[in-house]
């Protein structure tokens, strides 16, 4: 194509830019603009599954000390004979969480099984720091501890089997209902006090992802990557102005506070005589190996049951792959347990 004639095409419009003489004389084809390239739509997440609210409560923020936190609620079911009960701890690492969570699965199927329920809040690690009390966690257990011989004080008045009495919980919860179970009886028989004069432990235990040492030499051991239970003893460091846990300053102080951790952690309070406890996890458990979720690590499971076995007190220990297991649910052991 002539110049001339080419210059004359482009002016006109008729003929893009494009294409150049260079185009012209190599034979090439012009090149074309390219449309600019869709974003990938996004996929869309799947809001996490809200939890169903709880049923109804017969009594609902009833005070069993004088602290805001110091309260519990209770679904009763009624029947012409006392029931046994469940009591249920909420967990959240004893500085999250409420005693509402769980219950919307917990009550119905106890109710199944005549049973009745109460699950209790408590005070935190840091409100038990701002009222003074050393080591922190002692709040958290001592509450839970008052609250069960509470309920026990009620049993005429709610009906209960105060003999039939299973404590419950998940993590820090059930941390706690492990402490009950094996810790000696805080019962004081001669107590001008009612409520002391009753008998805080419970007639079983079923826990979930339970932390059943607070030694931070033991938990190293048996799970290399644990990170848990500074806070338990008031032990952080300040980031940015916030407290956060500090495992290496809690396992560098390990000996300071041994006698708090032989009077906290469940694991060095076991003795015969203890009452029975389902232990169930997650995860398959592997000693001495980095753990996925070390905090509820099935490994706390195996060294705890291996202790049991030794004062002879009965353990069932359910984690993926387990063998013999009899109760598949924490929910399935309660209701076999009370209900003998």
């Amino acid at each position: 194509m002539p110049q001339q004639l080419l210059a004359l095409l482009i002016l006109a419009g008729l003929l893009s830019t494009t294409a150049s003489a260079a185009d012209e004389t190599t034979g090439k084809k012009p090149r074309t603009e390219q449309a600019p390239a869709k974003t990938p739509a996004k996929t869309k997440q799947k809001a996490p599954k809200k939890e169903s609210p709880p049923p109804t409560p017969t009594l609902d923020s009833v005070s069993y000390g004088p602290h805001p936190k110091q309260v519990l609620t209770f679904w009763k079911t009624e029947s012409a004979t006392p029931t046994p009960c469940l009591f249920f701890i909420h967990g959240g690492g004893w500085q999250n969480g409420n005693r509402m969570a769980g219950m919307a699965n917990w009550v119905p199927a106890m109710h199944k099984h005549g049973i009745s329920v109460v699950s209790i809040e408590y005070r935190f690690i840091e409100e038990a720091i701002a009222d003074g009390v050393q080591p922190p966690v002692k709040a958290c257990l001592h509450d839970a501890a008052r609250a069960l011989q509470f309920v026990r004080s009620k049993a005429s008045e709610w009906n209960l089997d105060k003999q039939k009495i299973a404590a419950a919980g998940g993590s820090a919860g059930a941390c706690t209902s492990l402490w009950l179970a094996f810790h000696d009886d805080l019962a004081i028989p001669d107590s001008d006090d009612p409520i002391a004069r009753e008998s805080s432990k419970p007639t079983c235990a079923a826990v979930t992802g339970a932390q059943t040492t607070l030694d931070p030499r033991q938990m190293r051991e048996w799970t290399p990557n644990s990170i848990y239970g500074s806070h338990a003893f008031g032990i952080f460091r300040e980031v940015d102005g916030k407290k956060q846990r500090d495992f290496d300053s809690f396992l560098a102080r390990r000996d300071e506070i041994l006698p708090w951790i032989h009077e906290y952690s469940p694991f060095h309070l076991v003795s015969a005589g203890d009452p029975p406890v389902y232990l169930n996890y997650s995860a398959p458990p592997a000693k001495g190996q980095i753990a996925k979720d070390p905090t509820h690590s099935a490994n706390f499971g195996v060294l705890l049951r291996e202790k049991l076995d030794e004062f002879h007190v009965p353990c069932e220990l359910v984690y993926p792959g387990a063998g013999n297991i009899t109760h598949k649910t924490p929910q399935d052991y309660v209701a076999a347990t009370l209900t003998k």
